[in-house]
């Protein structure tokens, strides 16, 4: 099974927001254990090393940013997804409909955000993820191994 892990969910685990974080890091757990292939968007790399600027020093969010590497496929951007992202009107948000980009060019079987409303529109389904691990727990060959 593959994934797109928005940057809240990333956020969710790093911030300890409750209650939140445990999903957070089942999935992320199960990425890199590789049960789950999981995909972050290029973008959400400086969007999270600029966020939690207010809850790291610079040496921890490099060490973080470094784990997520090791754990997570990065998504490209590049200026096809940019110029098909910006004509996709069906998006309120450009940063979402970007990680819609990456999620379809990875044939991601899900988003995993919190923000449903944000995705109405998207190619690829999205799933909460609470949700997602119910998913993995009620069928446990759900995900193949990489």
């Amino acid at each position: 099974m593959i994934i797109l892990v928005d940057t809240n969910i990333i956020l969710d685990l790093f911030l300890e927001r409750k209650p939140h974080a445990d999903a957070a890091q089942v999935i992320i757990t199960k990425c890199a254990e590789r049960e789950v292939i999981g995909y972050l968007a290029a973008h959400s790399i400086p969007n999270l090393f600029y966020i939690l600027r207010k809850y790291y020093t610079q040496k921890e969010r490099r060490e973080l940013i470094k784990n997520l590497c090791n754990i997570f496929r990065i998504s490209v951007l590049n200026v096809e997804k940019i110029i098909s992202a910006l004509d996709n009107e069906e998006f309120a948000d450009f940063e979402d409909c970007l990680q819609e980009e990456c999620a379809v060019e990875a044939i991601a079987d899900y988003i995993v955000t919190r923000n449903l409303n944000d995705y109405k529109k998207s190619r690829v389904k999205v799933i909460e993820p609470d949700e997602f691990v119910k998913l993995l727990q009620n069928d446990s060959n759900i995900y193949k191994r990489v």
